[in-house]
């Protein structure tokens, strides 16, 4: 993987943490689960939870990511390789 493209996938995968990150704080709390009275920055940030659930979706991002580069690096070199013998 060439290094613009790799910088490139580094660069989408923190873009859409981030956003993923601003729908999971903006978001409603469900009914029946009100949250304890703490600062936002506690209730958020220093939980736990949050901290174990975001590293799991990273990682099934982050490999989602490589074999998907993987897989069109593949798909590229095939066509070309079909493209030369033609």
């Amino acid at each position: 993987m060439g290094g613009w493209r790799k910088k490139l996938v580094v660069l989408l995968v923190f873009y859409f943490a981030g956003f993923a990150s601003a729908i999971y704080c903006l978001a409603p709390v469900p009914k029946g689960k009100s949250p304890k009275q703490k600062g936002f920055v506690q209730a958020v940030f220093k939980s736990d939870e949050f901290a174990v659930s975001f590293n799991e979706g990273m990682h099934k991002c982050l490999d989602f990511a490589k074999d998907a580069a993987d897989k069109a690096g593949k798909y590229v070199k095939q066509k070309m390789d079909e493209r030369q013998q033609s």
